[in-house]
């Protein structure tokens, strides 16, 4: 319309940071529906957990919460990242990569048994730093060439797998920093350092999320990105900055990973891929963007790992399990969107 102005102001009130629904204000009656739909994934892994709990006796035991905690460290770490990309409607795929590429330079920096380095902390700076390089390379192809972000990250993915192989020297390195390793191995009530670690860069990200512009904004362009540019925000800045994030998370992840198994290898980062995503999406941040958050996404973290514990607990055919997780998925993922299935996009 001629004469229509919007101001930043506008478009991040397209965000509802409170229920982690993107568009404008509903109407008090529907209140108790979306409080609902957003704690759906609470509900279901708290009736996750009752159900294991009768079908396994020691599955609510100290020793067994304990090492779901230590399990879900890592993968949160990564579903924290891949939610901000998410809620604009990306996706980041570069993740395991990026995670091998930390790995195996964190690890050939610090005191180890084939290099002479010993960096110490600067070797974890470095190794961040580099996450968050890769981040902010993808998320500039991604915004400023108007690449497909699934295209961008994809190659990327392998880019860094290469990287990573190429860094990897003759054998494999063991890393003799005491106080590196001791973060996966000290226990503190319990759990590892890792696990606190976890949860204070989850409630920051939340923070973040929720509290700042760039959070706002990101949840405002998974919503309506043409009306967000129609405000004159720059959208692209909080693109790359969206990617930087979940490039620095992903680096965080083959950090800890190197820690936990306290050696470098290029293949470190295999497997996080997919419970990333698949957290994410279980806890109900869409593929589509505009909706979902943080906390949303270590929920479906938390379900994902308690689903296995529980498969294992409770004697359930190995082969069976990934079959019995892609269900789970599946109808998560249905139970979450049905709603929204006439508006849902394809994800870009």
């Amino acid at each position: 319309m001629p004469g229509l102005r919007l101001t930043s102001a506008d478009a991040g009130a397209m965000a509802s940071p409170r229920t982690g629904e993107a568009g404008p204000t509903r109407p008090a009656s529907s209140g108790l529906g979306v409080a609902l739909k957003s704690a759906g994934p609470l509900i279901a892994l708290a009736a996750m957990v009752a159900v294991f709990s009768t079908m396994a006796p020691n599955f609510l035991s100290a020793a067994n919460l304990q090492a779901i905690l230590e399990a879900a460290a890592v993968p949160a770490i990564v579903a924290t990242g891949m939610t901000f990309v998410l809620v604009q409607g990306s996706i980041d795929l570069s993740s395991e990569g990026v995670a091998s590429l930390t790995n195996i330079l964190l690890a050939i920096l610090i005191a180890n048994s084939i290099t002479p380095h010993d960096l110490g902390i600067g070797a974890v700076a470095v190794a961040l730093a580099a996450g968050i390089g890769v981040g902010l390379l993808n998320g500039a192809l991604y915004a400023c060439l108007r690449m497909p972000s699934l295209i961008v990250t994809l190659g990327m993915w392998l880019i860094t797998l290469g990287l990573a192989s190429l860094l990897f020297p003759s054998r494999q390195p063991q890393i003799l920093d005491g106080g590196f390793v001791g973060l996966a191995l000290d226990k503190h009530f319990g759990v590892s350092a890792l696990v606190y670690l976890a949860v204070g860069i989850a409630l920051v990200a939340f923070l973040v999320e929720r509290r700042t512009k760039l959070g706002r904004i990101g949840f405002a362009i998974g919503a309506d990105e043409a009306l967000v540019r129609l405000a004159g925000i720059d959208v692209n800045l909080y693109k790359i900055a969206a990617f930087a994030i979940c490039g620095g998370m992903a680096g965080l992840a083959g950090i800890f990973t190197a820690a936990q198994i306290g050696v470098g290898n290029p293949l470190a980062g295999e497997g996080l891929l997919f419970p990333g995503i698949a957290a994410c999406v279980i806890g109900g941040t869409l593929l589509s963007g505009g909706r979902g958050g943080v906390l949303h996404s270590v929920v479906g973290v938390l379900m994902l790992v308690t689903l296995r514990n529980g498969l294992v607990q409770t004697g359930t055919n190995p082969l069976l399990q990934k079959a019995i997780e892609g269900v789970v998925i599946v109808v998560a993922v249905a139970a979450s969107t049905w709603h929204l299935r006439r508006k849902t996009r394809v994800v870009k």
